[in-house]
């Protein structure tokens, strides 16, 4: 089993920035791909970065892009989302993933475990 846990959330002012942290504790391994997407009331959980085992390949939503930075610390079991430049349309709950079974992927149904989520809230 492993467990994600997601911080960092909180309300920021449009233009300001968050760093979201994801800690990966309990049967975590070095070789997983991990995930960020978001949630907002009513909608799909969307994409929105990845990052590979190695942390050489990263990927981004387009309506992220240039704007949010996903990284990674093995040595640390954790995984980060920086957030700059954030808009009222980034208002989501935002969820960490980890993925096992490839090296980095973009989908939502490739993701093996999932945190508990945590809040941003963006305010014009």
């Amino acid at each position: 089993q492993v467990q994600l846990v997601e911080s960092g959330g909180g309300l920021v002012q449009a233009g300001g920035s968050l760093r979201l942290s994801c800690a990966a504790s309990g049967r975590t391994f070095t070789n997983y791909a991990m995930g960020w997407f978001r949630q907002a009331p009513g909608k799909e959980r969307d994409f929105v970065a990845a990052i590979s085992w190695s942390g050489g390949i990263t990927y981004y939503a387009d309506s992220v892009k240039g704007r949010f930075t996903i990284s990674r610390d093995n040595a640390k079991n954790t995984v980060y989302l920086q957030m700059n430049s954030l808009k009222p349309e980034d208002t989501a709950v935002y969820y960490c993933a980890a993925d096992y079974s490839v090296v980095v992927s973009t989908s939502l149904p490739d993701y093996d475990y999932w945190g508990q989520g945590t809040q941003v809230t963006v305010s014009s």
